[in-house]
Parts: structure tokens; sequence; C-alpha cells
């Protein structure tokens, strides 16, 4: 249960970064009023996690799950630059997230 509490944690920051691509500098109001509602709500589960999970583990799972997929939207959906560096970079990243659980 902790998994799937974790993992909304983790789609409401993405979204919330989406959000501010779409925010445009603060510039555009709905973008910029979800920004804070997701992140909001992004944290909010974040604490009900700790409850159950490590604050090491379940802090770094969520930043780099959330970096991870928010570095793949940027190359799928914003057209982002990719190279071979960028990927490996996200390998590393989520074999440090599996890392984490299998070695805790």
């Amino acid at each position: 249960m902790k998994w799937l509490v974790l993992s909304f944690g983790i789609v409401f920051e993405v979204l919330g970064t989406i959000c501010m691509k779409y925010a445009e500098g603060f510039t555009k109001l709905i973008p910029s009023i979800l920004v804070f509602v997701f992140y909001g709500l992004s944290l909010a589960v974040l604490v009900l996690v700790l409850k159950k999970m490590e604050v090491s583990i379940a802090y770094a799972i969520w930043a780099g799950a959330g970096t991870a997929l928010i570095a793949l939207i940027g190359i799928i959906w914003f057209h982002d630059s990719v190279s071979i560096a960028k990927v490996v970079s996200l390998c590393l990243i989520i074999i440090g997230i599996i890392g984490l659980e299998l070695l805790d």
C-alpha cells in the first residue's frame, strides 16, 4: 500500500512540474495555480508515506522517480534534446532507485 501511495505522490510531483512548463514563468493563471495544487498534493502524500517508510528511502524514490519521469516526458512531449549521456544518466537514476529498495 505504501508503494501505491508513494506513486500518487510521484505522479502529483510530475504533474506539478509539467504545469510549471505551461505556466510560462507564472504568466498563465490556470497552470500557475495547478503548480501549487499538484505540489501541495505531492508533499501531503509524501508526509503520509513517511509514516510507513524511512525518510531516506521515500524521499530518494520520490525525487529520483519524479526526476526520471520528467526527463522522459521532456524528451518525448516537449522535444527536449536527447543524448547518450542523458539516457545513461536516466538509467543510472532508475538503477539507483531500484537499488535503494532492494538493498534496504
